[in-house]
């Protein structure tokens, strides 16, 4: 079975470790989603496997179907098939999303090969259909003045386009109201499948109501405490944090 193989994965910013033995294996076709409190390093986990220079990996590896990427470059890594959605996507003044997502296309293919225009064209108004984005948004200059649920909807129109193997959506909720989350939600929902493993980092259950989650994995102090079901994001949601302390290791 293909997966996305997190292996006792140590992550430090400067002198200070993050992320401590951090063990994770995502199968293609499901949803794992990771809740935590802030600080205990759900967003360096996404940082670290997208290959961001300000986080230093001490020990461990990131197989992605066998290949180890921490090897690899950022953008090496994303044509091997991980994608990353961040939780502030950054403003591109000057260049279209279509001339984005084209941009990242052919830099996907074979050195002199030319991506055909009309097909790329065909494919983007799909999934723009598919995702329920006015065609109009493509001309827009890339999260320039956008609000926060156009931005979202930019990065799930990317992950359409680019039909990674392993998504990781760090926090794609924040900063959306309920009906940005929605269509958000929506999106994302109509891209699961057997093709794709998605890693769903969150703070709040109330995503999960729309993206519900084959797995979900509570996040502290730098590792994984607990995995169970969706019902799990119910009891922390109930609960919250502070009883998740117990489950750290001595």
């Amino acid at each position: 079975m293909s997966t996305l193989e997190i292996k006792n994965l140590n992550v430090s910013i400067g002198d200070r470790p993050i992320l401590k033995d951090f063990t994770l294996t995502i199968p293609k076709g499901e949803v794992h989603a990771i809740m935590g409190p802030n600080g205990t390093g759900k967003s360096t986990l996404a940082k670290a496997l997208a290959g961001h220079p300000d986080y230093t990996v001490t020990s461990g590896e990131v197989l992605l179907d066998g290949k180890n990427i921490l090897e690899t470059e950022a953008d090496e890594r994303s044509r091997a098939g991980l994608f990353m959605a961040f939780q502030y996507p950054s403003e591109i003044p000057g260049v279209t999303i279509a001339n984005f997502i084209r941009a990242a296309l052919q830099s996907r293919l074979a050195e002199g090969e030319e991506l055909d225009a009309t097909a790329y064209y065909k494919k983007l108004y799909q999934k723009m259909d598919l995702l329920k984005i006015d065609r109009k948004f493509t001309s827009r200059a890339v999260n320039e003045g956008f609000s926060g649920g156009e931005k979202k909807r930019c990065e799930i129109l990317q992950m359409a386009m680019l039909e990674p193997s392993y998504a990781v959506l760090d926090e794609t909720d924040s900063g959306l109201d309920i009906d940005a989350l929605r269509i958000v939600a929506d999106g994302v929902n109509s891209l699961r499948g057997a093709k794709l493993g998605v890693l769903l980092i969150t703070h709040y259950q109330r995503l999960l109501n729309y993206i519900v989650p084959d797995v979900v994995h509570v996040m502290y102090d730098g590792r994984i405490v607990k995995s169970g079901p969706k019902e799990l994001a119910l009891e922390l949601e109930s609960k919250g944090y502070d009883w998740v302390k117990d489950l750290v290791p001595a």
